[in-house]
């Protein structure tokens, strides 16, 4: 079984990648922005020209209404680099896409395995578990979320949804 690491030596990624989640938590909603998508770039570099390709390919196949075409794709790239946690998030997003929650959660369990601070896979697993009816949960991974990157897309405003939703509720 292969495994594909960034271009970079480890330690180098693992301290950009630390600098870049230092910075975002005093970003302002802006900067954050800029910051977040840095580290999207770092989480997306397998290492590997092929896995990148494969990855990709999932990626565009999903943005051309296809996920089940980017399930393949990203099944054939979790099997060759299963370490490189973007794309197990991929395939958990085509999964998603296709309703199908179990195997998106397992995905997404992979993710957090892999990268505890994948604040992408949390959101998906936020949505989900809002999609399945259970406000609590997703609560409670949407403030994960907002631990790691304070300026999630939408996890504020899904926070402030549920907490409205729950309120007089148990929780």
């Amino acid at each position: 079984m292969l495994v594909f690491l960034s271009c970079l030596p480890v330690s180098a990624q693992t301290d950009k990648l630390d600098d870049l989640f230092k910075r975002l938590q005093k970003a302002d909603a802006a900067e954050a922005s800029q910051i977040e998508s840095d580290i999207w770039m770092e989480w997306s570099q397998s290492g590997s020209p092929a896995m990148d390709l494969l990855l990709q390919r999932g990626k565009d196949a999903m943005a051309n209404g296809q996920p089940d075409v980017a399930v393949q794709h990203l099944t054939a790239l979790v099997d060759h680099a299963p370490d490189f946690a973007e794309g197990w998030n991929a395939r958990a997003t085509a999964y998603y896409q296709l309703g199908q929650f179990g195997p998106a959660i397992a995905d997404i369990g992979h993710v957090l395995t892999l990268n505890p601070k994948h604040f992408g896979a949390l959101s998906g697993l936020g949505s989900i578990f809002e999609e399945l009816g259970k406000p609590s949960q997703a609560l409670e991974v949407y403030n994960a979320v907002l631990v790691i990157d304070p300026h999630a897309p939408g996890v504020v405003e899904a926070v402030s949804r549920i907490e409205t939703e729950l309120q007089g509720k148990d929780l």
